[in-house]
């Protein structure tokens, strides 16, 4: 399917097919796609538009076929580099390739570094965009704080920063109220104008706004149903709408039972009233989100509810559902108060939300069954209702179906049925039919118009689909908390004296709002008075005009392939994101400290104070002295003497002694006669290295009183004339702490900062802005070093941390070279954080990258590297491990400098494998990091 051969492609796909696993995304495409125009592509979710986008803008990369691009083969990695200054990609979603915690200029200015601008260039531009876009006024608000029409805006912005020859934007108006889509797409004009060689490929569910586009590209099912011009397409199917005419290109089977919606008019009491709120109103501190609403709803009616981005219709929806107290005025639902602790009434209410509330690991039928015992359905009626349930919303053949596997206007219906389970007699729709086809939608809204006239229940829908809108009953129109106006979509319309709803509520949100018209569509204009044959002529003459002039083959150099200043643009990024994130910083931080003190004080090998008691059956003066003996050690502490073994078995299960000892009968006659006599010892064995340590005690308190024994009684000294006398050097008293906190510092050195950098990539996957490494000139290089840096700055600083709270707090001497261990504190850093981005790299989840930095540090550094057992005392694997892994060589540095007086020189051999690994780390992470989606 070529585009007119007047106009030389700006892209071109040969046979692309690409697959997620065993869904198949699309199926063997080919298209030309004419350069210097807007080109649309229309369809429902889920047709293969974004999967097709973020093949052209090498965000994904090509499985089978060939895409060619600004004349260059995509899967070319030379040619991606070079052409990606010339590309710019806006991701599905609201701000997707946007950062929240950034203000609006910070997200310029990094988009702005990324490509090369200097500070002057920079400037200028962001003044330009901003200015045009009306942006200007909010450059320090944060990203995350914009409405959603802003965000897109600022996500174009960031976008057009560069001057990009070709423009893709995937579903940039998307949840957008429609004042917000038509100022984009007034923006988008604006910007055209002034540059008229650059090419926008745009895919949109809306197909009202598709009207004003150049040229089509209608797409089901990861194939393309038709091409060409909007008044092509409607002279193609005989239709007057662009919606009517994408149902006309459907195969048979698609379209085979569609039919238009027909609403029967209202019969209703006006007495009969199923929702009224009075001055309904809801604060957030000084932040008014619903100011004094007010509106009535009859049983039965369909009730329509518009507003901008952010105005209060959800919380206005949660207020009448009892989900949320208000903070002033009442509202009613059957005449009944709204009581968030009456489950009575929230019970006659079913919720559908935009984001199809569903589990996805129940099948179809599950799900219906956990509903209705959430909302008490007995228990003898929950299988007739299910099927009831799935018999009406056309569901039986898919009840064994999960709802992941579903398509989606078949998941549409089931969330339907589960908010009707429970027959209640208001139903509220936030947004439903999103993303759905429109022969979906219309089945969609045959079952709430039969919903409605048949059952009279209520229904009250809030939709950005301005066609939708014109179906209901009445509408209220909402802007900044106020309801503008409330009336049947006609009167508002006549109201306004528009020609369309669209228009008519735009002209609302201009006067409430105080901004500037955007200028409407000659285009779409032509297009609804039924000239279709002068707007098919100007488009193509358009379409021929731009294309001429647009260079599509144009030379390029490619970007450097290192860049200090696209480094700088993530390490300055990070570095801000961290420092607006306490609970990072403070894990960072307080965490290290908190857990140092823990291990430090808690864990301890010292064993001291040793709870005894003594089971004497002698009662001797010589039992009484052997008894002394211990009770006089700095090791032991005596407790009650035992009675009996069921005593002795009872304080030691329960913890109240380590050791009992028992003296037999006889024991001081025998002693003195010079007959064997054997004295029993009990020890606590749970902890086996304590025990044995134990063991060594007593055998040397035992030798002690003999020798002692034998000196008071004999006047002999035993022993030969050799004796042992025992030095310890560098740790006189044997005191643990010593020990411990020299190797704490490097544990936690290893394990917290690569916990934290861990989460640093894997988080843009999560959020989407990942894209922004697929789609710029940034590498994976300049990428993971402008993440790490920060983290390792951040990881020294908690290093001397520690340092000081060792010295000053555990008492704990450093008596060697602090600039060794400052040096080797460094190297580390640079390799735990190496660890986190490795784990980050290979992950999809932030779960997932903690679970492995912990699996790959923690572990390790407490079971290889001589932390408490020297790794020569280790065989096999584990000895191998311990010899190769870092945390070894930093133990031996850190009690080298706090406990051995050593120095830079000494510690040099110790250096090396750090050095080494560092290299050998930042390799494999870079390796493991794709540079393009697969």
């Amino acid at each position: 399917m070529a585009a007119s051969s007047l106009a030389p492609p700006v892209a071109r796909l040969q046979d692309v097919h690409l697959r997620y696993g065993k869904t198949v995304a699309l199926r063997g495409i080919t298209l030309d796609i004419p350069a210097g125009g807007m080109v649309g592509l229309i369809g429902p979710d889920g047709v293969g538009k974004s999967s097709l986008l973020s093949l052209l803008s090498g965000a994904r990369a090509v499985q089978q076929g060939q895409i060619r691009a600004l004349d260059g083969d995509m899967r070319s990695k030379a040619h991606r580099d070079r052409v990606c200054p010339r590309i710019a990609y806006m991701p599905q979603g609201l701000g997707k390739n946007l950062y929240p915690t950034l203000s609006v200029e910070e997200n310029l200015q990094f988009f702005g570094r990324l490509f090369g601008h200097n500070a002057a260039e920079r400037s200028s531009r962001i003044d330009d965009l901003t200015q045009s876009t009306g942006l200007y006024k909010f450059l320090q608000r944060p990203a995350g704080k914009l409405s959603g029409g802003m965000k897109q805006k600022l996500g174009l912005c960031c976008a057009l920063i560069h001057d990009p020859d070709l423009l893709i934007l995937d579903e940039p108006t998307t949840g957008v109220d429609p004042l917000a889509r038509a100022q984009f797409w007034d923006l988008i004009q604006r910007i055209r104008t002034t540059r008229p060689q650059m090419s926008v490929l745009v895919a949109t569910a809306y197909m009202d706004e598709a009207q004003r586009f150049d040229w089509l590209v209608a797409m089901d099912d990861g194939q393309i149903l038709a091409t060409g011009t909007p008044a092509e397409l409607l002279a193609r199917t005989d239709t007057q709408s662009l919606e009517a005419a994408f149902i006309a290109l459907l195969p048979e089977a698609k379209k085979r039972d569609h039919a238009e919606v027909v609403i029967p008019p209202l019969q209703a009491d006006d007495a009969d009233i199923a929702i009224e709120a009075q001055d309904l109103t809801m604060r957030f501190g000084d932040f008014v989100a619903v100011d004094h609403v007010n509106f009535r709803i009859r049983r039965g009616e369909i009730f329509g509810f518009l507003g901008s981005n952010g105005c209060g219709k959800s919380t206005t929806m949660k207020m009448l559902t009892g989900l949320m107290p208000a903070s002033e005025g009442q509202a009613w639902l059957f005449g009944k108060a709204v009581n968030p602790n009456d489950i009575a009434t929230r019970k006659r209410v079913g919720y559908m939300s935009q984001a199809f509330s569903l589990y996805g690991e129940l099948t179809v039928e599950q799900n219906l069954v956990l509903h209705a015992r959430l909302f008490h359905v007995p228990e003898a009626e929950v299988p007739a209702r299910v099927q009831a349930m799935m018999e009406r919303f056309g569901l039986t053949q898919e009840r064994h179906d999960l709802p992941d596997k579903l398509p989606l206007g078949l998941r549409q219906r089931l969330s339907l049925a589960v908010a009707m389970v429970h027959r209640p007699e208001l139903l509220i729709l936030d947004e439903p039919t999103s993303g759905v086809d429109p022969v979906a939608r219309d089945q969609f809204w045959r079952l709430l118009v039969e919903l409605s006239r048949r059952d009279r229940v209520t229904i009250f829908i809030s939709t950005h689909f301005m066609n939708e809108a014109a179906r209901c009953d009445r509408m209220s129109m909402m802007h900044a908390g106020k309801v503008l106006d409330s009336d049947t979509p006609a009167a508002l319309t006549a109201k306004r004296g528009a020609a369309t709803l669209e228009e008519a509520f735009i002209g609302y949100l201009v006067q409430a709002s105080g901004e500037a018209a955007p200028q409407l569509d000659a285009k779409k204009e032509a297009v609804f008075a039924d000239t279709a044959s002068t707007s098919a002529t100007n488009a193509s003459d358009n379409l021929d005009t731009s294309a001429q002039d647009a260079p599509v083959s144009a030379v390029s150099a490619a970007p450097a392939r290192f860049s200090l200043q696209r480094l700088w643009s993530y390490l300055w990024r990070e570095s801000l994101e961290l420092q607006r994130d306490p609970v990072r910083a403070t894990l960072a931080l307080v965490g290290s400290l908190v857990l140092m003190v823990v291990i430090g004080f808690g864990i301890s090998m010292d064993v001291e104070d040793l709870k005894f008691a003594v089971l004497d059956r002698d009662q001797s003066t010589l039992s009484q002295s052997y008894t002394q003996s211990l009770s006089g050690s700095r090791y032991f502490i005596e407790q009650p003497p035992l009675t009996s073994y069921e005593d002795l078995d009872r304080r030691m299960k329960s913890g109240a002694i380590a050791l009992a000892i028992e003296i037999p009968p006889g024991f001081g006659r025998d002693v003195l006669r010079g007959s064997p006599v054997a004295i029993g010892a009990w020890f606590d064995g749970a902890m086996p290295q304590r025990g044995e340590t134990i063991k060594g005690y007593v055998q040397g308190m035992h030798q002690h009183w003999l020798a002692q024994q034998v000196r008071e009684r004999m006047g002999v000294q035993m022993g030969s004339q050799v004796a042992i006398e025992t030095r310890f050097r560098y740790n006189p008293d044997v005191k643990s702490l010593p020990a411990m906190v020299p190797a704490v510092i490097p544990m936690l050195l290893l394990m917290f900062p690569a916990m934290l950098t861990a989460l640093a990539v894997v988080r843009e996957k999560e959020l989407g802005s990942i894209v922004n490494l697929y789609v710029t000139p940034v590498t994976r290089t300049e990428f993971l070093l402008g993440k790490q840096l920060p983290y390792v700055a951040l990881a020294l600083l908690n290093y001397l941390l520690m340092c000081a709270l060792a010295v000053f707090a555990f008492g704990v001497p450093m008596t060697g070279s602090f600039i060794a261990l400052t040096l080797a504190a460094v190297l580390f850093a640079i390799i735990a954080t190496g660890m986190g981005l490795l784990a980050s790299a290979i992950t999809r989840s932030q779960i997932a990258a903690m679970f492995f930095a912990m699996l790959g540090t923690l572990i390790p550094a407490t079971q290889f590297s001589g932390l408490t057992d020297p790794v020569s005392s280790l065989e096999g694997a584990g000895r191998w491990i311990g010899e190769i892994y870092p945390a070894t060589h930093m133990f031996a540095i850190s009690r080298g400098v706090f406990s051995k007086a050593l120095g830079l020189h000494d510690l040099a051999s110790a250096y090396v494998p750090l050095l080494l690994a560092i290299p050998i780390i930042m390799g494999i992470a870079i390796w493991a990091l794709p540079k393009q989606e697969k």
